[in-house]
């Protein structure tokens, strides 16, 4: 793989629109340069084994994750009722 070296700013952002259900990985793609190959290698070096378990268990069932299965009523990338995420913590509101 020819995966680009990214910040550590951009790997928390990664990894936080990877958690996110309604984001696509088309859109992960579009603005990191990061193929689904790609994010799936950088979740697993990046978190702890139980949690990338978790995460590729949770995507695999999300229709919202790939663009061409998503609904083509749903056109925003997040929930609005999504928590701001930093530094792979949930922030208090």
């Amino acid at each position: 793989m020819n995966e680009r070296i990214l910040s550590i700013i951009e790997i928390d952002r990664v990894i936080e629109m990877a958690w996110e259900d309604r984001t696509t990985f088309e859109a992960i793609e579009m603005q990191f340069g990061l193929k689904h190959t790609e994010v799936i290698a950088l979740m697993r070096r990046e978190m702890k084994a139980s949690s990338f378990k978790m995460w590729r268990k949770r995507t695999g069932k999300r229709l919202t994750k790939h663009a061409a299965l998503r609904n083509i009523n749903v056109t925003r990338f997040k929930s609005a009722q999504q928590r701001t995420i930093t530094s792979n913590k949930i922030s208090k509101r």
